[in-house]
């Protein structure tokens, strides 16, 4: 296996494995998912290098699909990588943090490449006024599989959370639009916006493009049309109150699309006939040879979004319903939907340590093929030592 370790990459004349030579070696440490890479880095100064140089983790290509969980504010509480094949999880270190913004929540965490990047959301900020209000956010980070490690990019040109979000790969781009200052725990409260722009990864810069038609916060974003277009759908617009005291959202029950090449949008009518619910529910994308197919987890079914009609329609029925008083986060990973529930258990055998019983997780996901039209699941111990939330932490998933 050539690769930038034994061409200059620092490994010199070292031996990875002693009485076999180093492409050998190499092979097989390719074999072992990246979810272990952290502990065998640590094995000796060689194996650090190799499984950090770039040509080895791009050998890895399409072997290792990962899931990224974002408990909660990734300054504060480290993501999980999960490795489904393997069962096994690997810690990432927490963002930089700044002494005076905290509880970061509906940001967008996309990868492009070797990189994972976390864009934007809502936050308290103690130099804002009043400081029990949300603000947006504009910072953008990016997590280096290489050197693993955070570092700092661009700043959005508009501050935003919860707003639509999708990578163009063909471009090195990812595209934003609307937001806000939504907060989980505020309801209705918060702001709108209609911007929208364009991050280009090899030039690390925001460019503005032509403003939404309107205010739309809470969106959903994706690439269609072989990638020449830039679909943002649902979310809510005004709010109303009921009885002039409880503020509720409008929401929007069509769909915008901007032509990548054009630059302009046009308006996608209404998605839902009569009767049927109007508030969009976790929609993700499955690319199927450039030809996405967008499915909706609402409850405990899954609809699929026929574009030649423009209408939901069912497609399958969660095998297991979500335990009382929890939710479904949804993901795809290679092609298929993961349905991911955190379950709470007790855990007895931390009773020799603490009177009290220690609360441990299980995670239990059920996994949707759509080309087979078939279910399967499985469980794994969750490294997390509190219960999360699984509706508001932020899923993401990786191939390396």
């Amino acid at each position: 296996m050539n690769s930038d370790w034994d061409s200059g990459g620092g490994g010199g004349g070292a031996t990875l494995i002693p009485g076999l030579p180093n492409d050998v070696a190499a092979s097989i440490l390719s074999k072992v998912p990246y979810s272990h890479h952290g502990r065998l880095k640590a094995t000796c100064k060689s194996w650090k290098l190799l499984l950090s140089s770039k040509s080895f983790l791009a050998s890895l290509n399409k072997r290792n699909h990962l899931l990224c969980i974002f408990p909660q504010d990734p300054s504060l509480a480290s993501p999980f990588l999960f490795d489904p094949n393997s069962l096994a999880w690997c810690p990432l270190p927490p963002m930089p943090c700044s002494p005076h913004v905290y509880g970061l929540c509906n940001f967008a965490a996309v990868s492009v490449g070797p990189h994972l990047y976390v864009l934007g959301g809502s936050l308290f900020d103690t130099r804002s006024f009043p400081i029990d209000r949300p603000s947006p956010s504009s910072a953008t980070f990016r997590f280096n599989f290489h050197d693993f490690s955070w570092e700092p990019r661009a700043s959005m040109l508009s501050p935003r959370g919860s707003f639509a979000c999708a990578v163009v790969p063909a471009g090195g781009s990812i595209y934003v639009a609307g937001g806000g200052s939504r907060h989980t725990m505020f309801g209705a409260a918060g702001s709108r916006i209609r911007s929208a722009e364009r991050y280009e990864v090899g030039r690390d810069r925001w460019v503005p493009m032509e403003n939404l038609p309107g205010f739309r916060a809470g969106c959903v974003g994706f690439v269609g049309g072989e990638g020449r277009e830039f679909w943002v759908m649902g979310g809510y617009g005004a709010s109303r109150t009921i009885s002039g005291v409880f503020p509720v959202d409008e929401y929007y029950r069509d769909a915008v699309v901007m032509g990548v090449e054009s630059g302009a949008w046009r308006e996608v009518g209404d998605m839902w006939g009569n009767g049927e619910r109007v508030r969009v529910g976790k929609i993700v994308v499955v690319d199927d040879n450039g030809c996405p197919m967008l499915f909706m987890l609402d409850a405990n079914e899954i609809l699929r979004y026929d574009m030649s009609s423009n209408r939901w329609l069912y497609e399958s029925r969660v095998p297991r319903k979500a335990p009382y008083n929890s939710s479904f986060g949804v993901v795809v990973l290679d092609g298929e939907l993961y349905v991911v529930t955190h379950l709470c258990v007790v855990d007895f055998t931390e009773t020799r340590r603490s009177r009290q019983h220690k609360r441990a997780g299980t995670l239990f996901i059920q996994i949707y093929d759509p080309k087979k039209k078939t279910w399967r699941s499985l469980v794994a111990k969750s490294p997390f030592h509190y219960p999360i939330d699984i509706n508001s932490a932020v899923l993401s998933s990786i191939c390396l």
